[in-house]
Formats: C-alpha cells, structure tokens, sequence
C-alpha cells in the first residue's frame, strides 16, 4: 500500500524547467529574479567595494551598491505541472567563468537589457547563441521608461528575427511573468516543429 502510495505522488509531481536571467552588470537580473519568485530568492548579493574600482564599469548605474557574485535562485509555478527555477547570472566580467556551469541543463533564458547600457549585454547573447541555447531579449525600462521600440532595440543589438524583443519591467510581477511564458511559448514550438 505504501508503495502505491509513492508511485501516485512521483507521478503527480510537476515538471521542473532551468531558466537563466542573463545579462550585463546591473541590467535587473537579481530585481527579476526576486520580483517574479513565488518563494524568498535566493541571493548572493554583496555591497561594491572599492577593490571594484576601475574593475566594475558604474557609468549610467552609479547608485548601484550591491553585486551578485554568484547567483539568484527562485521558483515560479506556471501551472500544476511545470515549475520553472530560474537562475540569475552575475553580470560582471570576472564572474562571467560561472555561466557555462549556471547553463548546464537550462532549456533557455532571458537577456535583460538595458537600453542605457545596450552594450553590457552583447555578451550574453552572444553566449546564448554559441551554445544554441534559446533565448528572449527583455529590455527592462528603468523607471517605467521605454524610450525605444523592440525593432530599433532589436536592430541596435543585432538580433536575429526568430529572437522576441519584449519591453518589460524587472520590478514587475506581471511583466517578468510574461517575458518568462513568451520564452516558454518559443521553447514549446521548437520542440513541436522538431
């Protein structure tokens, strides 16, 4: 009895699906992560030092006092059979040596942007498309600003059209939810058409 038991609670566990939340240093990744977490997020955040000086670029995030140097780690229930655990990437150069074991078994992710600073984000797209690994664009508007459309972003960062452009809001509940499904309806399709 007890065995059926577990073999009916294995069978009714959800779906786990690895997300990354990419990006450049302080484009809203660790805001992302703890905005749209149903759980209290992870985080490996610590104050910037003046040993950072001349190694962190603070042009345009100047009131930035904190770094994750590590990662964020939160959960999102899409529905009662998948869960998404989303990873937040540290941003900064010297952390980059982390994402290739952050990558490992994620299915996709999210490059936020920030339109400022649309520069800090080449890495990570290029990482994403090195690897073959799917990706959205979220251009977080800071302070609810969003001064350009997703085609001149998507034209700025040189982003090929099968690639979503989304404006969101990193402080967003609702707007991180949906930049996450608009990157799960774009793995679902792939996977259908293969």
């Amino acid at each position: 009895m007890a065995g059926s038991d577990v073999a009916t609670d294995a069978s009714s566990a959800p779906d786990t699906v690895k997300i990354l939340i990419a990006g450049g240093f302080g484009v809203g990744k660790t805001t992302m992560v703890g905005s749209v977490s149903e759980i209290a997020p992870l985080r490996t955040e610590e104050p910037l030092t003046m040993a950072g000086l001349g190694v962190d670029d603070l042009d345009g995030i100047e009131e930035k006092r904190a770094t994750t140097v590590a990662l964020d780690f939160g959960r999102i229930t899409i529905s009662r059979d998948l869960v998404l655990y989303l990873f937040g990437t540290p941003g900064q150069q010297r952390f980059w040596f982390m994402w290739n074991d952050l990558a490992l078994g994620a299915l996709g992710a999210v490059v936020l942007v920030d339109v400022r600073r649309p520069e800090s984000s080449f890495a990570a797209i290029d990482f994403f498309e090195r690897r073959g690994i799917p990706f959205v664009v979220g251009v977080n508007g800071f302070h609810g600003d969003h001064p350009y459309p997703p085609e001149d972003i998507r034209d700025a960062l040189a982003v090929p059209e099968h690639v979503q452009v989304l404006l969101c809001d990193a402080r967003e509940r609702e707007s991180c939810r949906d930049v996450l499904i608009a990157l799960l309806d774009q793995l679902i399709a792939t996977a259908v058409q293969t």
